[in-house]
């Protein structure tokens, strides 16, 4: 499992080091990650062979000549980089990755859980603190609708 943030530096030649926790949760027969341009956000995604799955599982549900399964197809398959690591736990960004979210320098590496984001320093920042809105803002209303809830259900056996 991915978690944690981490903030790595790019060197000259676009290696980063994976953390040794993220190491750790894709080993297996590949030694190394997957990473393409992320769906929901302006950064990289990553992961193990399990991810690289359940993309294809998706993928697969959808009917041969299906828009999004065609979307799809192009935006993950055909953006993924198959990364090894090195003999120092590090892998090398492709320049077109590292060019297509600005990453030259810092980067931060955020874990969630069965993935992980590689992110420019800054933009980080400003999506953290947009997540942490709408967390506060979904949790929020969450716990309204079950509180809602429960009052509709003990509502419900006193009349009777």
């Amino acid at each position: 499992m991915f978690i944690s943030t981490f903030e790595k530096q790019l060197d000259a030649k676009r290696r980063i080091v994976v953390p040794q926790e993220f190491r750790a949760a894709v080993a297996g027969p590949f030694d190394g990650v997957v990473c393409f341009p992320s769906i929901e956000a302006d950064c990289i995604e990553g992961g193990g062979q399990a991810l690289f799955e359940r993309y294809v599982g998706v993928i697969e549900e959808l009917d041969f000549g299906d828009p999004l399964r065609s979307a799809l197809e192009t935006s993950v398959l055909g953006g993924m980089a198959r990364l090894s690591f090195d003999t120092a736990g590090r892998i090398t960004l492709p320049e077109t990755l590292c060019d297509a979210f600005d990453l030259t320098d810092w980067v931060v590496v955020v874990g969630l859980g069965d993935r992980f984001q590689i992110w420019e320093r800054d933009a980080f920042q400003a999506h953290r603190a947009a997540q942490r809105e709408l967390a506060r803002d979904g949790l929020a209303q969450l716990r309204a609708a079950q509180r809602a809830q429960r009052s509709g259900l003990s509502g419900a056996g006193s009349a009777g």
